[in-house]
Formats: structure tokens, C-alpha cells, sequence
């Protein structure tokens, strides 16, 4: 039976309905903050505030915000990823910590408000080292520090690094849990781990960075196909591309171009030594100057007979970098060292730009180095030995890298050549590694003594190369700033502190400089991004004045002097 409502009750009804529709509506981005909050974990978050402040300490060179912004995220997302790690390790190990909900509620307050104080003194601090730096490497110290800014970028990274963790760690668990069916379940659970390692390793590799390099191949192809302004076709024999020559202009790419339409002719260096100078010799062979890389070397050395370069006083084989450019500063140095009595050969072996050919090919400057070297060596034994020019070898960055790959050790580049000069050599490179490994009991690593200094020697500056004992009679000069990381990046900077941090340092390296894990190796894989952004003698900057001086030590020409390396200055300073 229906029973009918209570006086009333329709009424109220109403009454609260209108309460419910006058109540507040949850905040869904609060709601969403919330959330995302309660999905963190406080271990992570505590590890992820203290690499937020190792982000912000002096490394080699300064950053500008936005870069500081990325290594900072980065850093953070790395200190999380370790703090959760260390959460689930104490938990395995049996330890599960019972706090009460007012417990964790107050310790979320107090990791509250430490953040807001600990985030703004760790920027503050962060642009007053930056400055600090600035100041080393002779960079104006007046750059803007966004902080806002700053955070921000950190915290996108951060976050965006986080999300694909934990994206990748549940793919390991719907693989472990489908394994868990066949194998037991820490195997499955391992399993899943080690697969999905494997397969984003080969995604990474075999896709998304293939992808872009091969991007970055084409439009560096088409840009080959360009000119710098004011490059033109020289009208003398002695360089490729010019009247006579074997290679076609067309065919040198832009580095190549720029290279043997550049550098000093003879009318100039007659006036700067005050005697009469040759036209220096350059040969230089392009990617579609021939059909392979070997073929391209061979077309250099007929070159270099075609120009009568095996009759000047010095031949030297150049490596170049990815793109095949051939440190103008180096080539000069020696071209006014020796009065234009030179002759330069190099090839180009890659469209890449030489960040890009560091990180995805490295076997190609191995073997254009090893290929060049060889074939003119050959070339040069077939001479009568009264009718040989002095051989000697250079390249910077990755151009030392590919360059040295030519040669078993120290005693076959001295046994090869009349000298060598490597000039911001990567860590990577296996004979200056050894080199420096086998440095003397005492020696710094930044400026390591090897037998001595009787065949090698190492220089931030020029003076550096006087250790007061005797050369031998063939010298080879490596030149490496303090403050240069593609010197000093290594993969061991995230499990140890290297030992140029440990002994005395460079004038242009910051004494608040510390090795902290896995920080120091993201702030100098950041420094590589402009490490040639600084003025000459910091960084990867090398400049003429320093690698004139080194050449002078190499070669010991007869007339040259300390006087000369200071006109040399001046007419450089006066461009």
C-alpha cells in the first residue's frame, strides 16, 4: 500500500537539494595536483631537493638559463629515480616503516616548507657561481639568471623523465607478469626488466636516434652543397679546386671550399717575415670527390704530387672534423711558422656535424684518419730520405680523435712522423689515454709529464711545453685547457670523482667545482653544447696565438722566435 508523504517532506526535499547545489564543486586541477602528489614518493622527493642543489654548483664553463633549466631537470629526475630506489631496497631487505596518518601528514609539511626555502637559495646560489665562472673564462659576468624561468624548464623535464620511467617500469611488469605464467616470478619479474632495457635500447638506437641523425644527415647534405660568404675559387695550382687540379671545386663541400680558398698567400707571408714565401700547398679531397673513402685518399696524394707538396720543408695530414672543417687557426699557425713552406692534406668523411659524428660515428674519423695517414706515408717513403719533407700530423676535437687512430702508440707517431700537435683531444681517445695513464708519479692529470717530456708534452698554454729538460728529436704537443670538456667528459664522472678535480686545478677552473655522482657527468655532457662559445684559452677555444706558440715547439724553425709568436698576436688581433 502507498503510503502518502509526510507533511513537510517535499519541502525539504528542496531545501536540500538547493544546499547541494550551493555546495562547493571540487577545484579539478587541485584535485588533479593532488593526485599527482599523492603518486610521488617522499624518499624520491627528499633525493630529488638534494640533487636539485647539486644541479645548481659551478662545472667548467658557464651555462646560460635555459641549459641550466635542462641539466637541472635532468639532475632532479636522476635524484628521484635513486631515491625511490633506495625506498624499495630498504623495503626488500624487510624494513616497512609504519607511520601514522598525522605522521605523514606533518612530514609532508615539513618537505613543504623546506622546499620553498631550500628552491630559491639553491637559484640564488646557482647565479652567483655561474657569474663565478663567467669571470674565469673571461665571459661578461652580466647575464640575466631567469630563475622562474629556470624552474620551470626543470621541473617539465623532470617531470616528462619521470613519466617515461614509469612508463617503461609498467611495460617490465605486464612482461613479468605475463612470464610469471611459464618461469617463477622473480624471474618473470627480472625478465621483464631486461627486455624492456633491450627493446628501448633498440628502439632508441636502432630508431628514434637513427631517425634523427639520418634528419640531420640530409639537411647537413644540402647545406654541404653551399658556400660561406665571400668563399671563391682559388686561381692558383697550388690548391684543390684550382687551375689543374685533379678534384673538381664542385666536389670539396662547403668545409672543403672555405678551407683551400682560405688562408694566407704568398705576398702575405713576405710581408709578415720580411723573406721571400712560397704559396702554401692545400689538398683536399670531398665525400663525392670520389667513390669511397679510399679513393678520395688516393686522389689527395696524386694532389699532393700534382702541387710538388713532397718538395716543401713540411707536409702535414690533417683530420678533419664531422663536416670536414679544418681548424682555420691551426692550418695558418703552421702556414706562418714556416713561411708558406707547407703543404696541408685532409678529406672530408662525413656530412655530420662533429656533435653528431661524435655521438653515432665514431668509426668513420678512425678510419679517414688511418686511410690518409697511410697512403701519403706510403708516398713519402717512396722519396729518396735526403728528398722527404718533414712529416707531421694534427687535428683538433674530433679531428685529434680520428687523427691518432692512425698511429699503434707514442713511439709509432714518433717513429712515422717529425711531430704531431692534437689540440682538444676527447677523452676517448685511446693514445692520449694511455699517455695519460702512464704519466709520472707527481704529474698532474691536467698537464701530465710522460718520460719526462722527451717526445710528448702537454700545454694549456704554450709556456706549459718548457719543463726544463731536453726534447727528442721528434716532438709531439697536445694542447688542453683546464676548462675544456670535451676533454675531460668521460662516462667515468658518474661513478667516481676524476682526478683532475682531485689535484691542484687550472687558473680557469672554479675551486667550488666538486665531483658530485651522476651530476658532474649531466653539467659537463651540457658544457659540450657550447664549449667553443668562450673566448681563445677557455673551453674548447683554441686559439691562433697558442697554437702558433705550440708549432714553434714542434718544428724549432730557425726563424722564429718568441719575438715573432707576439707579431704574430698582434697581426691576428688586428684582423
Amino acid at each position: 500500500m502507498w503510503l502518502a508523504p509526510a507533511r513537510g517532506t517535499s519541502g525539504e526535499v528542496v531545501t536540500a537539494a538547493a544546499e547541494v547545489s550551493k555546495a562547493p564543486r571540487p577545484n579539478p586541477v587541485r584535485h588533479a595536483l593532488v593526485r599527482y602528489r599523492r603518486s610521488l614518493s617522499s624518499v624520491g622527493l627528499v633525493f630529488a631537493l638534494v640533487f636539485f642543489a647539486w644541479s645548481m654548483t659551478p662545472s667548467l664553463l658557464p651555462r646560460a638559463w635555459y641549459l641550466q633549466g635542462v641539466a637541472t631537470g635532468i639532475c632532479t629526475a636522476t635524484g628521484y629515480l635513486i631515491g625511490v630506489g633506495v625506498a624499495r631496497l630498504v623495503r626488500r631487505i624487510g624494513y616497512h616503516p609504519d607511520w601514522s596518518p598525522l605522521a605523514r601528514y606533518r612530514g609532508n609539511v615539513a618537505l613543504g616548507a623546506v622546499t620553498c626555502v631550500y628552491v630559491p637559495v639553491a637559484l640564488g646560489l646557482g647565479a652567483h657561481w655561474q657569474e663565478q665562472v663567467r669571470v674565469l673564462v673571461g665571459v661578461r659576468a652580466d647575464e640575466d639568471f631567469y630563475y622562474g624561468l629556470v624552474l620551470a624548464i626543470a621541473l617539465g623535464v623532470a617531470t616528462a623523465l619521470r613519466e617515461v620511467g614509469r612508463l617503461l617500469l609498467a611495460a617490465s611488469r605486464r612482461v613479468g607478469t605475463w612470464g610469471a605464467r611459464y618461469v617463477p616470478v622473480r624471474i618473470a619479474r627480472l625478465a621483464g626488466v631486461v627486455v624492456v632495457a633491450v627493446m628501448t635500447v633498440l628502439v632508441v638506437n636502432g630508431g628514434l636516434v637513427n631517425g634523427f641523425l639520418a634528419v640531420v644527415n640530409a639537411i647537413a647534405a644540402r647545406s654541404d652543397k653551399g658556400d660561406f660568404p665571400g668563399v671563391e675559387q682559388p686561381n692558383t695550382a697550388e690548391r684543390s679546386g684550382g687551375p689543374g687540379s685533379l678534384v673538381r671545386w664542385e666536389s670539396l663541400g662547403k668545409e672543403g671550399r672555405a678551407f683551400v680558398a682560405g688562408g694566407p698567400r704568398a705576398e702575405q707571408l713576405t710581408a709578415f717575415t720580411g723573406r721571400p714565401a712560397l704559396s702554401p700547398i692545400r689538398a683536399y679531397g670531398g665525400l663525392s670527390s670520389a667513390g669511397s673513402l679510399r679513393e678520395v685518399a688516393a686522389l689527395v696524394v696524386a694532389e699532393l704530387e700534382r702541387t710538388g707538396a713532397f718538395d716543401r720543408a713540411v707536409l702535414a695530414v690533417a683530420t678533419t672534423t664531422g663536416t670536414g672543417w679544418v681548424d682555420p687557426a691551426i692550418a695558418e699557425a703552421l702556414e706562418y711558422v714556416e713561411g708558406g713552406d707547407t703543404a696541408i692534406a685532409a678529406v672530408q668523411y662525413s656530412y655530420l656535424p662533429s656533435w653528431a659524428a661524435f655521438v653515432a660515428d665514431r668509426d668513420s674519423p678512425r678510419a679517414a684518419g688511418l686511410e690518409l695517414f697511410d697512403q701519403v706515408y706510403a708516398a713519402w717513403q717512396r722519396r729518396p730520405a735526403q728528398h722527404r719533407p718533414r712529416l707531421v700530423a694534427f687535428g683538433e676535437s674530433l679531428g685529434s680523435f680520428g687523427g691518432q687512430a692512425a698511429f699503434s702508440g707514442l713511439q709509432d707517431m714518433t717513429t712515422r712522423t717529425s711531430g704531431a700537435l692534437w689540440v682538444g683531444t676527447p677523452n676517448s681517445t685511446e693514445v692520449w689515454r694511455q699517455l695519460t695513464a702512464d704519466r709520472e708519479p707527481g704529474s698532474d692529470e691536467r698537464l701530465p709529464v710522460v718520460d719526462g717530456g722527451a717526445a710528448a708534452r702537454f700545454a694549456a698554454r704554450p709556456d706549459d711545453l718548457d719543463l726544463g729538460t731536453p726534447w727528442g728529436p721528434h716532438r709531439v704537443v697536445y694542447l688542453q685547457h683546464a676548462s675544456d670538456p670535451v676533454v675531460w667528459w668521460s662516462t667515468d664522472l658518474l661513478t667516481g670523482p676524476p682526478d683532475w678535480l682531485e689535484e691542484p686545478r687550472g687558473p680557469d677552473v672554479s675551486p667550488e667545482m666538486t665531483w658530485l655522482p651522476a651530476v658532474t657527468f649531466w653539467q659537463l655532457t651540457i658544457d659540450m653544447v657550447f664549449a667553443a662559445d668562450v673566448p681563445p684559452g677557455y673551453g674548447h677555444h683554441y686559439g691562433p696565438v697558442e697554437v702558433a706558440g705550440a708549432w714553434a715547439q714542434v718544428l724549432t724553425p730557425a726563424d722564429w722566435s718568441a719575438d715573432d709568436t707576439a707579431r704574430y698576436r698582434q697581426l691576428v688581433e688586428a684582423r
